[in-house]
């Protein structure tokens, strides 16, 4: 019998807060998270993370390792042309921004239970087999 496994896919803000100094409550959270599911981060969420660590000006190096042990901790899904098609759809049915719709996307084609954030409402169900966990309740 086949061992069920929680999956919980990681928006950005996640990743930025564990490796973020000046939020150490949203640090501790955002760790225990990733502690307790089997993770799965989108290419897209990568680039959104590197994006954001240049803004805060993290060293490239700084970063480089940061996506080398981001990479080896998690899964990681790629965005293709069938993601960017269901987010469009999940963008027009649900009214998000798009880029929260590829998020969605993604983590409905990883066949996520969760998808841990802090930027949609927490216990939205989507497509009844996605369930939004928002970090800040």
């Amino acid at each position: 019998m086949p061992i069920s496994v929680t999956r919980a896919f990681l928006d950005t803000n996640i990743l930025i807060y564990i490796y973020s100094v000046d939020e150490p409550d949203k640090r501790k959270q955002a760790i225990t998270q990733m502690n307790s599911y089997y993770r799965i981060v989108s290419t897209q969420i990568l680039s959104e993370f590197c994006s954001v660590s240049i803004r805060k000006l993290m060293q490239p190096n700084v970063i480089e390792e940061s996506l080398s042990l981001i990479r080896r901790k998690n899964k990681i899904s790629i965005v293709t042309l069938n993601t960017i098609k269901k987010g469009i759809y999940i963008q027009s049915k649900y009214n998000f921004t798009y880029y929260d719709s590829l998020i969605i996307a993604s983590a409905l084609e990883t066949e996520c239970d969760f998808l841990i954030t802090e930027d949609l409402q927490n216990g939205q169900l989507f497509e009844e087999k996605l369930t939004i966990f928002n970090i800040l309740v």
